[in-house]
């Protein structure tokens, strides 16, 4: 059975499942075998089709910009305090910097932002010059990115939102799975098994991957 045709099955299952006051995530689970995750680290961002959520971005910058909420250099000072780093941390969902400022961003920043896997990186977060065009073009990419961190043998990937359409998170689990699988020192041989499920479900499993 093609790995499409196993998803819109198991989300026709999920959405039988009993309907929440809130719109629920949607959540793709692949479990790995043969993977050491100490020798083998995986951090990427995989770009998505259909955004799943609009982030809060927040930059640090020489200068304000009207395009995303700043932090200018003068500022960094407010934050001295770990639990006022913390609040900033937990308010925003990503981070970027102008690249001139991450030695000042590391110092001032780095101890919070960084055990929360929230720093400015630069596979998509640091500016090499700022204007009005890169600052949307940067929003848009992080947007349209999710962010996967391998931690364990489990990666536990948002994928979509059970408001989105069956055929938009399908497109989303696809373009996922595909770049971890790349991302994987034996692609499908690391794969155990594949599961999705919604935020407060059990999850469905995918049954067979060719």
């Amino acid at each position: 059975m093609e790995l499409k045709e196993s998803l819109e099955k198991a989300l026709i299952e999920l959405r039988k499942s009993e309907k929440r006051k809130f719109d629920q995530t949607v959540d793709l689970i692949l479990n790995l075998k043969k993977f050491d995750v100490k020798k083998n680290s995986i951090n990427l961002f995989a770009p998505v089709p259909y955004p799943i959520k609009e982030k809060k971005i927040c930059a640090f910058l020489e200068a304000k910009n009207n395009n995303v909420e700043t932090i200018t250099k003068t500022e960094f000072k407010k934050y001295s305090e770990k639990n006022q780093m913390k609040k900033l941390a937990k308010k925003y969902d990503f981070f970027i910097a102008e690249a001139s400022l991450m030695p000042s961003v590391a110092t001032s920043f780095g101890r919070v932002l960084g055990q929360m896997g929230k720093m400015p990186s630069p596979q998509l977060g640091i500016l090499m010059e700022v204007n009005d065009k890169t600052i949307k073009e940067i929003k848009e990419r992080i947007n349209k990115s999710i962010k996967i961190k391998v931690k364990e043998p489990s990666i536990k990937i948002p994928v979509g939102k059970e408001s989105m359409k069956d055929g938009e998170i399908i497109e989303n689990i696809l373009v996922i799975y595909n770049s971890v699988l790349k991302a994987l020192p034996k692609e499908k041989e690391n794969i155990k098994n594949i599961e999705i499920k919604l935020t407060m479900t059990k999850p469905q499993k995918i049954k067979e991957i060719n």
